[in-house]
């Protein structure tokens, strides 16, 4: 494995303890954003002794939808609900970072164990993926804010995206641009829904959103 590809791994690792450990929502979405052009490099890297058509136009779709455009969506959404930080979780940040640690450990644990169906030398790419889509249900479950929950679905997403790249020379492009659009779509709705709850009411927490009557 080469050394870039393995400070890459690592910055993926820092960013999910980043995204798990911020408090306010602008640097979680800059942390995510930062996070897609990591993702957007990998399968250069993983794949950098055979690179094809297919690999760059790969990598170019993802930078730019991850990093850019699901980034921008978010801001936007951010700035029109006018929330800076994610206040009162349901679990704290410090107990979040504890929970991350763990999931990184129950990641590697399991990454050893499961069966490489890929280049051996990417074998690190499984916890790595593991830990990704961990943390994104994490985020999910643990934040109240509806903006912070839609940012655990993007880490979620990049998870499995990661997960696909250690196996990317077996998979089809359309299934990746294919899911990519589904994602988009999905972020594109969310940040939509978002703008106009906080127009009509003076929230976004999610757990609120069950008391809304006709």
């Amino acid at each position: 494995m080469s050394f870039w590809l393995e400070a890459l791994i690592v910055l993926v690792v820092l960013s999910n303890l980043r995204v798990l450990g911020a408090s306010r929502i602008d640097a979680c979405v800059r942390t995510v954003a930062f996070q897609g052009v990591l993702l957007g490099l990998l399968p250069l890297l993983a794949h950098s002794d055979a690179l094809t058509v297919r690999l760059f136009l790969q990598a170019g779709a993802s930078t730019f939808i991850k990093a850019l455009v699901f980034p921008w969506l978010l801001g936007r959404a951010v700035r029109e609900a006018g929330v800076q930080r994610e206040t009162d979780p349901f679990v704290s940040y410090t107990a979040s970072l504890a929970a991350g640690i763990l999931f990184l450990a129950v990641a590697l644990w399991l990454g050893a164990r499961l069966p490489s169906a890929g280049a051996e030398e990417l074998r690190l790419l499984v916890p790595v993926a593991l830990f990704t889509i961990l943390v994104g249900l994490f985020i999910i479950v643990a934040r109240r804010k509806a903006v912070t929950q839609v940012l655990g679905y993007l880490v979620l997403e990049n998870g499995i995206y990661t997960f696909g790249m250690a196996f990317a020379e077996k998979q089809p492009l359309l299934v990746e641009l294919g899911i990519l659009l589904d994602v988009f779509v999905a972020v594109f709705v969310m940040g939509i829904t978002i703008y106009h709850i906080s127009r009509e009411f003076d929230h976004i927490d999610a757990d609120r959103l069950s008391e809304l009557r006709d």
